[in-house]
């Protein structure tokens, strides 16, 4: 079965990898002649890791996602911090980044470093590695062009101005995509991307717990969900590793399922919610 969505989505995130490319020439056999083995090297450790554990794609794409919109698609989101200077890493935002992704980047770069030395950027491993897991769980393949350059640089300063929260209302959300040249149903394609992966509770605890005054939970949840998420984070200020899936019924797939649940009350963050009841983005959630 087609969906659509998926198609537009998979150009946006194609167009993404343009962002701050223009000063070099990208193609995509861009290693043909320099690293042969690069996609075959790369395949055996995506599979190898997203098979050990199932989280990869999602933390590769939420890390893609973060590098990209910050200041292109530079990695500069891989940028540890060191005793000299704190990078893009260390935003608040970014410290519930799940591990298993730059453990998989640097297992790749590592390999490829070994195969062709000097060759591969990190920017590119990136790319590769998120439309590579993506089509592992579900998702159409999608070409990636190759040969953009490393950030040297990484400033955790200009994160939060630049990345949606899941508290962020919809005027602002949509005013930040709209800032990096996406329309709302773009926009709306693109967050579609939580189709997979998980929420640490914290983010949607405004949600379920004392709501308002008239209701425990936000009355937009289907009762029998905030219900069952108010039992699961119950606890979530003394284990704040606590977390739900995105998407409850098929959280390991890349579909369109995520869509359906904002329709029947089952969108977990208040900023996907908000998708379905604004008239600006519900008919592309529809």
């Amino acid at each position: 079965m087609a969906f659509p969505n998926l198609v537009l989505l998979f150009k946006l995130f194609s167009f993404l990898l343009l962002f701050r490319s223009t000063q070099s020439k990208l193609s995509a056999d861009y290693y043909n002649k320099t690293c042969p083995k690069f996609q075959n090297i790369m395949q055996t450790i995506l599979a190898e890791k997203q098979l050990s554990a199932p989280t990869t794609a999602a933390a590769t794409l939420r890390v893609f996602f973060h590098d990209c919109f910050v200041n292109g698609c530079d990695s500069s989101m891989l940028i540890a911090s060191n005793a000299f200077n704190k990078s893009e890493r260390d935003a608040n935002v970014n410290l519930s980044v799940a591990g298993d992704a730059f453990d998989l980047i640097t297992r790749v770069k590592t390999a490829l470093e070994l195969e062709c030395p000097g060759v591969v950027s990190c920017s590119d491993i990136l790319a590769v590695s998120a439309r590579d897991l993506v089509v592992m769980v579900g998702g159409p393949f999608y070409e990636v062009v190759l040969g953009r350059k490393d950030s040297r640089e990484s400033n955790p300063l200009i994160v939060d101005k630049n990345l949606p929260k899941a508290l962020t209302p919809m005027n602002e959300l949509l005013s930040l995509f709209s800032s990096k040249g996406f329309s709302a149903e773009e926009m709306v394609a693109l967050v579609g991307a939580h189709t997979i992966g998980f929420s640490h509770c914290k983010e949607f605890a405004n949600r379920i717990f004392n709501f308002s005054k008239t209701s425990e939970f936000d009355p937009a949840y289907n009762p029998v969900f905030a219900e069952g998420l108010r039992k699961l984070c119950a606890n979530y200020t003394k284990s704040p590793a606590m977390s739900a899936f995105n998407d409850v019924y098929t959280p390991g797939k890349f579909d369109n399922m995520y869509y359906k649940n904002l329709q029947i009350g089952l969108g977990l963050l208040s900023s996907d919610q908000a998708m379905v009841t604004d008239n600006r983005t519900k008919p592309f959630v529809d």
